[in-house]
């Protein structure tokens, strides 16, 4: 799947055309997609870090804009709410938020959008399983953030419970949902 039409996101086969403020729009409508999922949140009494809708929105935006726009979305998204607008979990903000214990996870959404937006750019967004396997990869690359910087904040043996374990069966819900999604849209496209 590498010729140009194949190579195309789903975004750009519903709006192909390219140019700095269309690509402007598709950044700032994804950063604001992400921001309003991160108000989908459940804080755990036990962890500093909450379940929330961001997962789903950051996988769907690699995918739907590949790994450049995506990244762009993520980094304009993290750039707001450092900024002081309430965009990050249940409405926090400001630098604190991503130097405190879930900064890695917001990190890691930069490379969770970037890993997936490649492989969506291949095709592996596609169908649900590829898309499946592109957006595990995607969070794995948010764990691995997630987990290596909430280690500064929690003791080694906590690790796990209190930043992994909570969290896989809600992200293997999103990744499933937004595969789904995802597919959906392909199969839309497909007969228009």
């Amino acid at each position: 799947m590498h010729d140009r039409e194949s190579a195309a996101t789903l975004v750009r086969t519903w709006i192909p055309e390219r140019s700095f403020l269309v690509d402007l729009g598709l950044v700032l409508a994804l950063s604001l997609f992400n921001a309003v999922l991160a108000q989908v949140a459940i804080p755990l009494p036990f962890s500093p870090v909450p379940i929330t809708g961001q997962t789903f929105a950051v996988l769907l935006t690699g995918a739907l804009l590949g790994s450049r726009l995506g990244f762009a979305a993520i980094l304009a998204y993290l750039a707001e709410g450092s900024a002081g607008l309430p965009f990050f979990a249940g409405g926090g903000s400001g630098f604190a938020k991503v130097s405190g214990p879930t900064g890695g996870y917001l990190v890691g959404f930069l490379a969770a959008a970037l890993v997936v937006g490649w492989l969506a750019e291949r095709g592996w967004d596609r169908d649900v399983p590829h898309a499946v396997a592109a957006m595990l990869a995607g969070e794995v690359a948010i764990y691995v953030f997630g987990l290596g910087w909430l280690s500064r904040f929690v003791a080694g043996g906590q690790l796990l419970a209190l930043g992994l374990t909570p969290f896989i069966p809600g992200d293997a819900i999103k990744l499933a949902a937004a595969a789904i999604v995802l597919s959906t849209g392909w199969r839309l496209r497909r007969t228009h």
